[in-house]
C-alpha cells in the first residue's frame, strides 16, 4: 500500500513510522526545509516528551475532547514513545509535575531519534513540498496536489492520505492552518480555532511591567468570574510576569480553561475575570500574620520599605508597598494591626484583572480543528472521505502543559499510520 503523510511534525513522523512498520511504501511531505521545527522549540528547547502519569490519568488533563483519545492512548502509550527513543540511545528523566524530558535537555535529541527511525523504516522524506489539496474521487482519497521543492505543481498518488499539518500556533515553524482549509474543502467541519496554552494580557499593565521577568515558584492561583464569584480554574506551580501581563506553566493551563468559558469575550471586556495569586500558599492567614510579626520584630527600627526582603522577591516589594498604601518610610514598629491585615490580604490574594489572550501565533497549541464527530476514534479515519486520516493538532483535541499534547500527537499519529482500512 502507498501512503502519503502530510506534515513532518511529531504526529506526522510517528504516523509515517507506524505506516512503514506495516510494510507500506510511505512518503512524508513537509513544506518547511526540515521536519520537526516546532518540536525543537517545545519545552523551551528541552522537549517535554510526555508525562509520567498513568495513561488512564491523561484524559483528565485534556479539557478539549479528551474522551475521543481513549483508544489511541491505549494503542500507543507514554511508555511506547520512551521505548522508541531509547532504541536510539535517548535516555529520559522525570521532573516536577511528572514531566518527562531527555537526559540531554535538548529537543534535538528527540528529533534526531525520530529522523533515524524514519530512515530505518525507509520512509521517503520530501521537504520544501507544500500540499495544497487532497485528491478525492468517488468519496475516496487517492493522493495529493502539491508544489514541490522545485516550485513545480505535482500530483502524487496513494491508497491513503494522512493529514498531520498541525494547528495555527507558531506559524514560522510551518503551522499556518493549511490542513483546516484542505479538510474544509472535503466537507469537514472545523470548530472555532482559538489559542490555547497562551499567555494572558492584563488590565493592570503598569503593575506587571514593574515586575517584568519576575518568576514566582510554588504559588497557587485562582481564576475567578467576578460576575457569579465562581472559580474557573485553580492550580499550583510556577508563573512569570511579562510586559503585557502573565505567563508560565500554571497560567498557560489556566488559559485552556478560560478560552472555554461561555461568553468569555464579554466577561473579559467588562473586567469580570480576576486572577488571584496566593504568594504564600503554605501559610494560613494566621501563620502568615505570625511570620510578618517575627520579621517586623527583627527589623523593628527599620523603615517599612526595608523590612520585606525576607518575605518577598525584590522586584515585588515596591508593588506590594504601593498597593498596601502603607507609608514606605514608616518605622516598622509603628505599623498598625489594620495595616498588617492589609499586607496579609495582599500576600494571600494578590489580584490582577485579566483582559484577554495573547495572539494565536504565540499560543503553544491551538484549540479547535476538525471536529471529532467526523473522525473514527479507533482508526483516525475520516467518516466522510474514505482513505483520509487525521493526526495531531489538526484534530479538535488539546491538553494542558506537561507533555500531554505531544502524547496526543504520537498516539493519534501511530493509530492513523497503523490502520490500513
Amino acid at each position: 500500500m502507498k501512503i502519503i503523510v502530510v506534515g513532518g511534525g511529531p504526529a506526522g513522523m510517528v504516523a509515517a513510522i507506524s505506516a512503514a512498520e506495516n510494510k507500506n511504501e510511505v512518503i512524508l511531505l513537509e513544506k518547511m526545509n526540515m521536519c520537526g521545527k516546532k518540536l525543537l522549540i517545545t519545552g523551551k528547547g528541552r522537549c517535554n516528551i510526555t508525562s509520567g502519569l498513568q495513561m488512564e490519568e491523561f484524559i483528565n488533563q485534556i479539557p478539549g475532547n479528551g474522551k475521543f483519545l481513549y483508544s489511541a492512548f491505549n494503542k500507543f502509550t507514554n511508555q511506547d514513545i520512551i521505548k522508541l527513543l531509547k532504541e536510539h540511545k535517548v535516555e529520559v528523566k522525570e521532573e516536577r509535575g511528572h514531566r518527562i524530558f531527555p537526559v540531554s535537555d535538548k529537543s534535538s535529541s528527540v528529533l534526531n531519534a525520530l529522523l533515524e527511525e524514519l530512515k530505518k523504516q525507509k520512509v521517503q522524506i520530501r521537504t520544501n513540498c507544500k500540499v495544497e489539496e487532497v485528491l478525492v474521487q468517488n468519496n475516496v482519497a487517492y493522493g495529493v496536489k502539491c508544489v514541490n521543492e522545485h516550485g513545480e505543481k505535482e500530483k502524487l498518488y496513494s491508497d491513503k492520505v494522512i493529514l498531520a499539518t498541525g494547528g495555527k500556533s507558531y506559524p514560522n515553524t510551518g503551522s499556518t492552518g493549511d490542513g483546516y482549509l484542505m479538510a474544509k474543502m472535503l466537507g469537514h467541519t472545523i470548530t472555532q480555532i482559538k489559542p490555547s496554552l497562551v499567555p494572558l494580557e492584563t488590565s493592570d499593565i503598569m503593575l506587571c511591567k514593574k515586575m517584568q521577568g519576575l518568576s514566582l515558584k510554588n504559588v497557587s492561583i485562582k481564576l475567578v468570574n467576578k460576575e457569579n464569584n465562581k472559580i474557573i480554574y485553580e492550580d499550583f506551580g510556577e508563573m512569570i510576569f511579562t510586559h503585557f501581563g502573565v505567563s508560565g506553566p500554571i497560567i498557560l493551563s489556566a488559559s485552556a480553561h478560560l478560552i472555554r468559558q461561555k461568553d468569555i469575550e464579554r466577561l473579559l471586556n467588562s473586567n469580570k475575570i480576576i486572577l488571584k495569586i496566593d504568594l504564600k500558599p503554605a501559610l494560613s492567614e494566621e501563620k502568615l500574620e505570625d511570620r510578618i510579626q517575627r520579621d517586623f520584630l527583627k527589623f523593628q527600627n527599620k523603615q517599612f520599605k526595608n523590612s520585606l526582603a525576607e518575605l518577598l522577591p525584590q522586584k515585588m516589594i515596591p508593588v506590594i508597598i504601593e498597593l498596601s498604601k502603607i507609608n514606605p518610610n514608616k518605622k516598622v514598629n509603628e505599623i498598625t494591626k489594620k495595616e498588617r491585615e492589609i499586607l496579609v490580604g495582599l500576600l494571600k490574594s494578590f489580584e490582577i484583572t485579566v483582559k484577554g489572550f495573547r495572539p494565536i501565533e504565540e499560543a503553544i497549541i491551538t484549540a479547535g480543528g476538525v471536529t471529532t464527530k467526523e473522525i473514527n476514534p479507533t482508526t483516525m479515519e475520516s467518516k466522510l472521505v474514505g482513505g483520509l486520516y487525521f493526526a495531531g493538532e489538526i484534530i479538535d483535541v488539546d491538553a494542558y502543559t506537561g507533555g500531554f499534547n505531544l502524547q496526543i500527537a504520537y498516539s493519534t499519529g501511530y493509530v492513523a499510520g497503523g490502520n490500513n482500512g
